[in-house]
């Protein structure tokens, strides 16, 4: 896909760290998939997020929406098919949202 590509190069490009890149089509109608990422300070953590908006909207994206850019603590971009978070790395830690998201699949035991 095209804009997990653009999302993957752009925190690349930006040094964001730790990105975990997690499909959940299927799981959730919201996205197909969601991106969790770290950066080092607030200030870092909100350069990645406005060059990350930039090359979104410059790639005809439109514009995603964006909650949490002013404090630069957590901030969600909903660019549609994709959602990322990008957190400081202590507060990505205590939410732990990966780890919600990457439950492995618990199959159904078919009785006979």
């Amino acid at each position: 896909m095209r804009q997990l590509k653009l999302v993957r190069e752009s925190l690349a490009d930006s040094k964001a760290e730790d990105a975990v890149f997690i499909d959940i089509a299927g799981k959730s109608a919201l996205a197909d998939h969601m991106v969790v990422a770290s950066g080092r300070s607030n200030r870092h953590v909100a350069a990645v997020c406005d060059r990350l908006i930039s090359e979104l909207k410059d790639a005809g994206y439109g514009t995603p929406r964006v909650e949490g850019l002013a404090t630069g603590d957590w901030v969600l971009i909903d660019a549609g098919d994709v959602i990322v978070h990008v957190f400081r790395p202590e507060i990505r830690e205590f939410y732990n949202i990966e780890k919600m998201w990457q439950t492995p699949e618990i199959e159904d035991e078919k009785l006979h």
